[in-house]
This record gives structure tokens, sequence and C-alpha cells, in this order.
């Protein structure tokens, strides 16, 4: 059945001041660079220089990932995902290897990256976990299918689509050879000694630990061996991070947005407000907002509805204040997030995707020269290690397909050449 889902629903979700309109831009004289990706289950830094790794001198010699296994990409993530050392809780029907097209162009203002991919799952992963009343309480109601509880049918597998791009412009040690294997580690969420709450905010005053570069640790392989504050913010302050950019179908697509973080000690947001955030006030124990009737045709959702409709809950647009007198029904459901406007260093990139006849089309607009303290700059003439990573069929953390370190040179040689604008 052909379905189409479109971005762009909200008034004010414009892009940064550009010379071209990307939707209009001429792709088919853009050239197109087809980038492997693989299931990599919890091959992680450690595991790579453990005796595990049959490589692991030569990952310790910082030589390349893909100088051994370029070309072995489907190989590699077909016997992971299947199950074994690298993969404890396999999940039934994961593809592991996925082709990714990516297209690069810019002009004096932007560069434009058009990323396509077929999903594993019938439909757009456009959902994420819900808030729930079960008659007395609101309950997370969903969640991604590595979560024991939806493996053992407890919780039904709701996880929204993600397209994840990691730049480094030289400065961050390894990444060129190794990529995003940098930033996975030993006690992060789904992998193996994952950290409990209590010892990530001793080290971390966060309540998990999440990716980090190596640089930031007094012992790259133990997470909780932070570095000082001063430390980190002299890394930061000399271009020793990772860019992060992540297209979220849910909770960033609705409002033409794309995350933009970082990754040093811990994956970091950039500065000011991101494009989502909480629906739970954690004082009352409720929602903080409900959709609109007259807009949305009901005060919530339910589980019969889910894939049915868009449930996207976005602030001055389709959502109003929580109202706990509304006469809430058991099984009554609202979106764990609410969408709205991004500002500052946070709202620097744009994006739209649309997914038709099992393909995301996904374009990202991010604008050059960028001068604020937690991006990189890309310029004119400018080459970059990049490596690309994809979230779908309703999974997070590890369950994604990611690819070895590419080139990406704006007017340059590289893997991937951006053409310029005319």
């Amino acid at each position: 059945m052909k379905r189409v889902w479109l971005a762009g629903l909200v008034a004010f979700a414009v892009a940064p001041a550009m010379a071209a309109d990307p939707a209009k831009i001429n792709w088919s004289k853009v050239p197109t660079t087809t980038v492997g990706l693989f299931y990599p289950g919890q091959s992680s830094y450690e595991w790579l220089r453990s005796d595990k790794h049959p490589g692991a001198q030569g990952v310790q010699g910082n030589l390349p990932c893909a100088g051994c296994h370029q070309g072995q990409e489907k190989k590699l993530g077909e016997k992971v995902v299947k199950g074994g050392a690298l993969e404890p809780m396999p999940v039934k029907g994961k593809d592991g290897y996925k082709e990714l097209k990516v297209q690069a162009a810019y002009d004096d203002q932007n560069a434009y990256l058009r990323f396509q991919w077929k999903t594993n799952a019938k439909t757009p992963g456009i959902e994420y976990p819900f808030y729930r009343f079960d008659g007395k309480e609101w309950k997370v109601y969903g969640g991604p299918r590595l979560d024991k509880p939806v493996q053992e049918g407890k919780q039904p597998p709701i996880y929204e689509d993600r397209l994840t791009l990691m730049v480094d412009d030289g400065k961050v040690p390894g990444f060129a050879a190794q990529g995003c294997w940098l930033t996975c580690h030993t006690g992060e969420r789904d992998m193996p000694g994952v950290a409990s709450k209590e010892d990530a905010q001793k080290a971390l005053k966060k309540n998990d630990v999440r990716k980090y570069l190596p640089l930031s640790r007094t012992n790259p392989s133990d997470w909780s061996t932070v570095k000082s504050d001063d430390e980190i913010a002299k890394l930061k302050a000399e271009g020793g991070f990772v860019d992060f950019f992540q297209w979220r179908a849910h909770r960033s697509n609705p409002v033409g947005g794309v995350d933009d973080g970082f990754v040093l000690e811990y994956r970091n947001f950039d500065k000011g407000k991101n494009h989502f955030a909480s629906n739970m006030d954690n004082e009352k124990k409720v929602p903080k907002f409900m959709y609109d009737a007259k807009k949305f045709k009901s005060k919530a959702t339910t589980a019969q509805q889910l894939r049915k409709r868009n449930h996207f809950l976005i602030k001055d647009v389709n959502a109003v204040a929580f109202d706990p007198n509304a006469g809430w029904k058991e099984g009554d459901m609202l979106p764990r997030y609410f969408l709205q406007k991004a500002e500052d260093s946070a709202a620097d990139n744009a994006g739209k995707g649309t997914w038709k006849n099992g393909t995301w089309t996904v374009i990202i607009t991010r604008p050059l020269g960028l001068a604020n303290a937690d991006d990189k700059a890309l310029k004119d003439g400018g080459v970059y290690s990049v490596g690309f990573a994809v979230h779908d069929d309703n999974i997070t953390t590890r369950g994604h397909q990611v690819s070895f370190v590419k080139t990406l040179g704006l007017g340059a040689k590289a893997d991937i050449q951006a053409v310029k604008l005319k």
C-alpha cells in the first residue's frame, strides 16, 4: 500500500536563511554515493582492543577499521544480528545490513545532505512511546525492541526511526580511523556492564552513560574516570569533540528540525532549546500538555489508533495545557514528548523527511561557517571525517546499522563530494 508521510507540519519550522530551497535542488544532477551500514551489536571501543577481536593489534595501532573490513559490511552485519557473543539479545526479523544513499551539495550559505534508505518495517517509525492512563496513574506505554519488557511481550514495540551523522574536522584523535566506535563503550545503555543510575549520577551527574570520547577520560576504557570540568572545557575549546546531527521521525521531523549536538564527555545537546521536551510534570505526576480537541478531534489517543494517524503533540499548534478534570478514562494516551520551536545553537540544523513506498528520503540543511563553541564549521574546500547510523523498525541504542568512516568534501576530493550549486 502506498503511504506518504511529510514533514513541515508547523508554520514556524523554517530553515536558516539559505540561497537554495533543498526541495527544489535538482538532485538527479548530484552524484550519489552508496554507503554500506551494518549491525554492530556490542562491538565497543573496549571490544575492538581486546583479545576477543582478531584485529585488536591493528586497532591499537590506529589503523582504520575499513582497512581490514571494507566491503565486508553485509557479511559482518548478518553474522552479528543473528546472535552470539556480540548480540546476547537478538531481535527477531532485524536486518543486519542496509544501504544508505548519500548526496551532498552546497552554496554560499549552506550544505545540503540528502539521504535515502529502505526501512525494515512496512510502515514508517513515526511513533514514540506514550503515557497511558491506567485509571489511576499515567505510565509509560511502549518501548524499543531491545527492551526486555518488549521482548517478553509485556509492552508493544514503539519507537521512532532516526538518522545520525557524526562529523569531525581532524581534531579528535582516532576518529578518522575508527569513527563511531570511539564513542561506544562498556557501561552505556544496552552495552555490557551497564552503569547504574547511582553510579552515573556520581561520576557524570546524569542518570545513565551515553556516548563519550576516550580523550574525555583518564582511563579511556573506564567510563567513570571523567576528567575535571576544566579539562573538559579545554578539550571543547580546542575542538576536541565530534559534531552530532540526529534527524528524528517523531521528535524533530514534524517541526522541520534536526538535532544539533556533540559528543565529548557525554552525548550533549547544543546550547539552547531543543525541538522536543518531556511531557511529564514530575511534581504533579500528570502530563503537561494534552491535544487540543478542536484541532486533533480528541483530547487523547488510544492504542487502537497507533500507526493510523499522526500523534505529534506540538506546542502552539495542537497542544493545550493538561486538564486533570477532563474526564480521563483508562486507556487514554498522550505523547511522552511535546514538540516546539528550537532556539539558539540547538536550532542550527533544519531537515525534512518523507517516507514513501518503504523508503525514507531525508534532506538536512546545515549553515556554513558556524562559529558556535559546540559546532564544527563546514566550509568551502573542507574535508571531514563522517560516520552514519540508521535506526528503524522500533529500535534504539545498539540496534542500529552503522558505517565505517567516510570522508565528506565540500568542493574537495573525498568519498562523498559535495557539489557547488550554481
